[in-house]
């Protein structure tokens, strides 16, 4: 039976130097003042280009979550994390936008660049994209609430509404079509996995089409093209049965990273002042029901499903693997993947290819000011949510006093 106590294990890859670094950042972040004091001040800090602030960053919760600024700088780490049976999914922590289409078609080219780097690389199975790196937010947004207005099945809605699109905005959409497809076609000869990632609830619904687009190309005889569903919405194990379907009905393997979700309180937010109802799950009990029987649903039906278990959560990694053995299936079953951020989790990660599961951390990389709003999520998610940081620090002070007793 696996445990995610074995301390040595978890932390084999940190120096003692490492080890106390991390450390004294938990100890920091279990501070909310001292956090939210760092959230305010850091992009400004970034933003006015204060001396000392980027090596500062550098040092400390960029170092801890963060891969490097280029692929250079990150590939000592998937070398590391492979000598421990570790994989890499890289993520190119960069959000397109600021410099419309050319900004969206520098993206595309950077998301192919990671593809062809990691085709050279036995550690690196995947790859994560941001639809939001290659298509203006508020075309989605139109998109989307499109759809919402219109009847019948996912795809038979988007159908509908692109065809009903102005000729300028059609165009446009086919050329974010046409950037997805190409990352996927490259993916497809390297043969690296794309994970598309999960977006807000009000722009998902074409994220979501435009996926299974892919899927319905790309996953006919291997999963290529992975989507993201957020189990802390109401609706999406509902979801995850409904691409089964189409799955079966279209012939391909669904690709399913299922997570808990990142976008909570932004949700909640935006519900109450618009005044419709929550998409949010009404508590966690709801929300790790629903997870763990999507991992469930997926590990019953791995003839069509190729699943990536994305979770911090120890049980449900536990019952996944559980799972697998009550079927008498390999935990390194080609359908089923485990991952955790980088940075946090190791009891999880490190423990798990200690029992020869398929794992990765997901390792994301990219220029310092760049990639600010992901570390601020980090921060914000070590601070918020409950026992994450308590249960670091324990499990880091565990291994220190660990190695102190063999000093």
């Amino acid at each position: 039976m696996i445990s995610f106590d074995n301390t040595e294990y978890a932390f084999a890859y940190k120096s003692d130097k490492e080890l106390k670094r991390a450390n004294f950042l938990f100890s920091s972040m279990g501070s909310p003042l001292l956090v939210n004091l760092g959230l305010k001040l850091m992009p400004m800090a970034i933003k006015m280009n204060i001396p000392f602030t980027k090596p500062l960053i550098r040092q400390t919760i960029f170092q801890q979550f963060v891969g490097g600024e280029t692929l250079a700088e990150t590939a000592p780490v998937a070398d590391k994390l492979g000598k421990y049976n570790v994989q890499v999914i890289l993520d190119y922590g960069v959000e397109g936008g600021e410099d419309g289409e050319h900004g969206y078609d520098h993206a595309q080219d950077e998301f192919i660049k990671v593809i062809n780097y990691a085709a050279t690389q036995p550690n690196i199975p995947f790859m994560s994209i941001k639809v939001t790196g290659i298509a203006r937010f508020n075309l989605l947004e139109k998109i989307d609430a499109a759809m919402h207005n219109s009847e019948g099945t996912l795809m038979k809605r988007y159908s509908a509404v692109i065809g009903n699109l102005p000729a300028a905005e059609k165009e446009e959409w086919q050329r974010v079509v046409g950037r997805l497809t190409k990352i996927c076609e490259v993916a497809n000869t390297k043969g690296t996995g794309v994970l598309v990632d999960a977006e807000e609830s009000w722009i998902q619904d074409p994220v979501d089409a435009l996926t299974i687009l892919m899927m319905d190309s790309f996953n006919k005889e291997r999963a290529v093209v992975y989507n993201t569903i957020q189990l802390y919405r109401h609706d999406r194990l509902a979801f995850l049965k409904d691409s089964y379907t189409a799955a079966l009905e279209r012939n391909f393997i669904l690709g399913a990273k299922i997570v808990r979700g990142a976008y909570m309180e932004k949700e909640r937010k935006r519900a109450a002042e618009k005044g419709y109802p929550s998409p949010i799950q009404p508590d966690k009990t709801a929300t790790d029901r629903d997870y763990n029987s999507a991992v469930e649903f997926c590990i019953e039906h791995l003839a069509h499903i190729a699943v990536i278990v994305a979770s911090h959560n120890e049980y449900s990694n536990l019952f996944a693997t559980q799972l697998l053995d009550k079927a008498n299936l390999p935990h390194r079953h080609p359908h089923v993947h485990f991952s955790q951020l980088y940075g946090m989790s190791d009891n999880i990660t490190f423990n798990l290819a200690n029992s020869n599961c398929s794992v990765s951390k997901y390792l994301p990389f990219g220029p310092i000011s760049d990639v600010v709003p992901y570390l601020m999520r980090r921060a914000q998610e070590n601070s918020s949510v409950s026992g994450q940081t308590g249960r670091e620090l324990a499990l880091i002070k565990k291994e220190l006093q660990r190695r102190k007793g063999y000093v």
